[in-house]
Formats: structure tokens, sequence, C-alpha cells
């Protein structure tokens, strides 16, 4: 009886196509790496106990999540508070240290807003409150 298969024989794999299309793929990698941008979710630090200014010398602007702004007694609305905020400074001391205590949720660019805003308005000493 004559045997279908011959098991002396030793198959050759032909690997060729799979390294074509490995090393298109590494092209392919190589030349798209640079232009992947990854975002990863980061949660910001407590920030770190330090000296404070001293509670008359001090201007203190509080943001809840609604955008409300209150600054030391007074309450401003977020869309008119660079209007606001000028009228507050005409009347108040430059040199005063600003403290801005803003909700954690808040959109970075609101709080960069803020920020610019009680720049343009004369103070320069500024400061962001964190939980510390």
């Amino acid at each position: 009886m004559h045997d279908m298969y011959d098991w002396d024989e030793v198959p050759e794999l032909n690997i060729t196509p799979l390294v074509d299309v490995m090393l298109v793929l590494l092209a392919i990698l190589m030349l798209t790496a640079h232009t992947m941008m990854f975002e990863e979710k980061i949660s910001v630090p407590k920030g770190s106990k330090s000296t404070t200014a001293d509670d008359k010398n001090k201007v203190v602007v509080r943001v809840d999540i609604n955008k409300v702004i209150y600054v030391d007694d007074k309450k401003y609305d977020f869309g008119n508070f660079a209007d606001s905020f000028f009228i507050y400074s005409l009347t108040g001391d430059k040199d005063k240290t600003v403290l801005i205590r803003a909700d954690k949720n808040l959109k970075y660019d609101d709080v960069v807003y803020i920020l610019k805003t009680i720049k343009a308005s004369g103070f320069q000493k500024i400061s962001l409150l964190t939980d510390g």
C-alpha cells in the first residue's frame, strides 16, 4: 500500500510575504509616530504650604462651579467681570496680593480669563490658591 503522504519530507515555510507586510507596517509607524499626540488624564496635585500675605493686604477672588465670581464680599457675573473688576481696581491699592481660589472643575480657559483680567487691571502680585 502506497502512503499518500511522505512523512520524511519537511515543508519549507515561505515567510517572505510576512516580512514584506511587517516592513510596510514598520515604515508607516516610523512616519506617523512623531505626529501622534497622546492625551492622558492628569489630576493636579495639591499645593504645598507656603507663606501668605496679611489679611489686610490681599484681595481674595473666589470662583464657583457656576462661574459666579466673589471679590471679597462683592458678587460679580462672569460675563461682565472684566469691566466690573476694572472699576473695582480704580479704588483699590494695586500693590495688594490677589489670591484666586477657583473650583477645580472649571475650564482652564475660564481661570486664565480671570487671571488676565486681574493682570490687565494693574495688579502684579497674583497667586492661585490650592488645597495644601
